[in-house]
């Protein structure tokens, strides 16, 4: 007798149960996978039919059970055990930012009757969660009180998460659908107020280094400038000191944790590390949350992509954009790959990030063709500049220190010289005309950063060979900023790397008008240093005679002869004699 087996289908697919599961027998694991086939109403926190079977099977494996249950009652993920950690599918489905909730209730079973730990409410606020409880079990395996926490909209009071009272399980009559539907409601109009006054994205900034508190502090500082540049509005400023070496997060993973819920409560948009982030650190980070995560290096190309006007300086942009983002491409596997088509190409063929990076180094190299061009056409400027033999001053420094101020008022230009980082991308030259018909070119540039981002230094180096070509560099230092010798250093330091020490600098301290009288002339001798205050021309005439005398001096020399470049970097004048 023969028999013929019908396969009968599954009617609901059964996910995997996540957790501690080592131990457990088979028929153990599939009673908990059946709880995948449950259902919630949508205004009941959990149903006694299903509460009584997690509290029964947590009796049979002693190891608490957690579900994790979405807005239409269904069982998104199971999780045995005591982390409370969202599988990546669940994390990518139900999104959290810090104008909503993600959508997802927790409650976890617990062998012992106790409130509410601090870390299940770090886990609340972290995971965004619209709900979260634990309910305990009997010894007779029926439910026992059930403690239950929500997050609060941000109040000005700081307050995370309101806890509520316990309650027999039986007596707990929350009505769920009306409760996040008011909550949401709540959390919706705070972040409307926000919106509605602050404006502008709003970040957090964390440096974390194990430089000291004072260095720190002046580093972020410099990071806010930079984020108000871009447009950023900074909420707070986070100092945390770490060990120097490698980590995955940079911070600690708890420090990090702490950092996001402050970013989801606040109304931040975005966190922005002072240093700059590994790949590896990247991808750590983007696997743990849903907020935006950038470092120094992408705060500030943003900002040269924002301020970039001319075509050369928008492939420099460009280029480096794409040079920070080669090495820091995720992939999705071999799901995206792409087959071929035809005999001899079949297979798992090009992966999406493979195809990226191929498409990537295609723009590079086409990049980097238009700028051989653009080097090209300045050799060809440079070529009929000096047929007419007119000597080049151009302005360095550090970025906002005034450098497009002081060449308006000298060649009495009106290039955009705002009061804020990085204004200038493109270089600009302007002739300065002194007595008896001699002539000068000023040529400004981009400014300069401590730690400027390798990145920009590749792909700004066709501009910056310009001042190869100087004859003299004006170095514009800020003489009101707190840290002036770190300025300086910064300044020397890529000169340095661009092979320009040879050349003869003048150091300029500009905005004087900003300290009292009696500082200016000591803080000038101790820096060999003309001081003026580019927005009062007449505090200028001192370094108009210096620039005279040397231009004089280079029209008496059949030859320069370049002299060699003092150790400390902050001689007036290099050739003064």
């Amino acid at each position: 007798m023969s028999f013929i087996h019908r396969v009968i289908p599954r009617r609901f697919p059964i996910p995997d149960v996540h957790g501690q599961l080592t131990g457990l027998r088979a028929s153990q694991v599939s009673a908990i996978e059946r709880l995948y086939r449950r259902r919630v109403p949508h205004d009941k926190v959990l149903t006694p039919e299903l509460a009584k079977t997690m509290c029964q099977l947590t009796l049979d494996i002693r190891r608490p059970i957690a579900v994790v249950l979405t807005r239409r009652g269904l069982v998104q993920e199971i999780i045995v055990g005591t982390d409370l950690v969202l599988s990546p599918a669940t994390s990518a489905q139900f999104r959290a930012g810090p104008r909503s909730l993600r959508g997802l209730r927790l409650i976890r079973t617990q062998l012992r009757d106790q409130p509410l730990s601090q870390e299940t409410l770090t886990d609340l606020a972290y995971l965004r969660l619209d709900m979260i409880g634990t309910l305990s079990v009997l010894p007779d395996g029926n439910p026992g009180h059930v403690h239950l926490a929500h997050l609060l909209p941000p109040d000005g009071a700081n307050r995370l998460c309101n806890v509520l009272k316990s309650v027999p399980f039986h007596e707990c009559v929350l009505q769920f659908d009306r409760f996040i539907e008011e909550l949401e409601a709540e959390v919706h109009a705070a972040r409307a107020r926000q919106s509605i006054q602050d404006g502008d994205e709003s970040a957090i900034l964390v440096s974390a280094s194990p430089h000291g508190r004072a260095e720190q502090e002046e580093r972020l500082i410099e990071l806010a400038e930079l984020a108000n540049s871009a447009g950023v509005r900074v909420i707070e400023r986070i100092a945390q000191r770490t060990a120097d070496g490698h980590q995955r997060y940079l911070l600690g993973s708890g420090k990090l944790k702490d950092v996001l819920i402050q970013t989801l409560h606040k109304g931040a948009d975005m966190v922005i590390f002072d240093q700059t982030l590994s790949p590896a650190q990247s991808r750590a980070i983007a696997e743990m949350t849903d907020i935006k995560v950038i470092d120094r290096t992408q705060l500030i190309l943003d900002i040269f992509a924002r301020r970039a006007h001319s075509r050369e300086g928008k492939v420099q942009v460009e280029l480096a954009q794409l040079r920070y983002r080669l090495p820091r491409l995720l992939g999705k596997g071999t799901q995206l790959s792409r087959l071929g088509g035809g005999i001899g190409s079949r297979g798992p063929g090009e992966t999406k990030l493979e195809s990226d990076r191929r498409r990537i180094h295609d723009r590079i190299t086409h990049l980097e063709r238009d700028l051989a061009q653009f080097a090209k056409h300045q050799g060809q400027r440079r070529a009929r500049r000096d047929r007419h033999g007119l000597p080049v001053v151009s302005l360095v420094g550090y970025t906002n220190a005034g450098k497009s101020t002081l060449l308006n008022v000298l060649t009495k230009s009106q290039v955009s010289a705002e009061n804020r980082m990085f204004e200038t991308l493109d270089t600009t030259s302007r002739r300065l005309r002194f007595p008896e018909d001699r002539e000068i070119i000023v040529t400004d540039t981009v400014g300069f950063i401590r730690d400027l981002p390798k990145e920009l230094v590749g792909a700004f180096r066709t501009t910056l060979e310009e001042l190869h070509e100087a004859d003299l560099l004006l170095h514009v230092v800020d003489a009101g900023a707190a840290d002036v010798d770190v300025q300086i250093n910064a300044v020397i330091d890529v000169l340095r790397d661009l092979g320009l020490e040879g050349i003869p600098r003048m150091l300029v301290l500009n905005k004087c008008d900003r300290l009292p009288p009696d500082q200016v002339g000591p803080l000038c001798r101790r820096y060999q240093a003309i001081g003026i205050s580019a927005i009062q021309p007449d505090t200028l005439r001192p370094l108009l005679a210096e620039l005279y005398a040397h231009v004089s001096r280079m029209s008496r020399e059949p030859t320069r002869d370049v002299p060699s470049q003092p150790q400390n970097g902050e001689a007036a004048l290099a050739s003064r004699p």
